[in-house]
């Protein structure tokens, strides 16, 4: 994975190079980030030079709130929460509940933002913090084509260090001040503890088999598969 400084976008990596069966993840092909509503010119014409396609996973409130223009990428909206985000606050849901809400009420959309990744084109996911909806896609697609586990979960587990530390200072005390009684709280809006995905990818493979048999039981055929693998996975040259 490589970490890369793009001007006004937070926890913005590629994360190409993280071995795979049969190869590794190609670099180039998937980046994940925040969200772009405040990038910079400089850093609109890097990531003009680095993607064509860009998943915005955020909902509608929030693409109102904080709407993004970058000419010359082909921008998708997918949201993939059906509700609001700050009901999950609200809730106090757990990461982990809110994973397995994703994965079950949300397959269509998952399936649609895998498809274009697999159409080969570098494309950029998103949503606010590139944290839980991103986290949970890209995880997704990297298991689909047989990328290493462990590699998976290090890339989720990222995020966390990636995320301003003012930011999340001044969202954790906002949040014990308006859900004092809150147990998740804190974990929603800022961590990514690498159990957590590692839960998730298990629980996975005892529903659905695989990653990949998820996305089948969701939509996407065999030759769609093929071609995901075909564009994240490339072999490594013999020395």
């Amino acid at each position: 994975m490589t970490i890369l400084d793009v001007e006004g976008v937070n926890n913005v990596r590629d994360v190409g190079g993280m071995p795979a069966e049969g190869g590794r993840i190609r670099s180039g092909v998937l980046l994940r980030s925040g969200q772009l509503s405040n990038v910079t010119t400089n850093g609109a014409a890097l990531l003009r030079s680095r993607v064509q396609r860009i998943v915005d996973l955020r909902d509608g409130e929030e693409v109102a709130a904080e709407p993004t223009e970058i000419e010359g990428p082909d921008t998708t909206h997918l949201p993939l929460f059906l509700g609001s985000v700050r009901s999950f606050f609200e809730a106090d849901t757990s990461l982990d509940d809110l994973y397995l809400h994703l994965l079950e009420e949300s397959g269509e959309r998952l399936v649609e933002a895998v498809r274009i990744i697999a159409a080969g084109e570098p494309t950029l996911v998103h949503c606010t913090v590139g944290k839980d909806r991103t986290g949970v896609t890209v995880a997704l697609a990297l298991a689909a084509v047989g990328a290493d586990r462990e590699a998976v979960i290090a890339d989720y587990a990222l995020t966390e260090s990636q995320l301003p530390v003012e930011r999340s200072r001044r969202i954790v005390a906002y949040l014990r001040s308006q859900h004092p009684e809150a147990v998740h709280a804190v974990a929603l809006a800022t961590q990514s503890p690498a159990d957590v995905m590692r839960r998730l990818l298990a629980q996975i493979d005892e529903r659905w088999g695989s990653a990949a048999g998820y996305l089948r039981a969701n939509g996407m055929a065999d030759a769609e598969l093929d071609a995901l693998r075909a564009a994240l996975v490339e072999s490594i040259p013999a020395e």
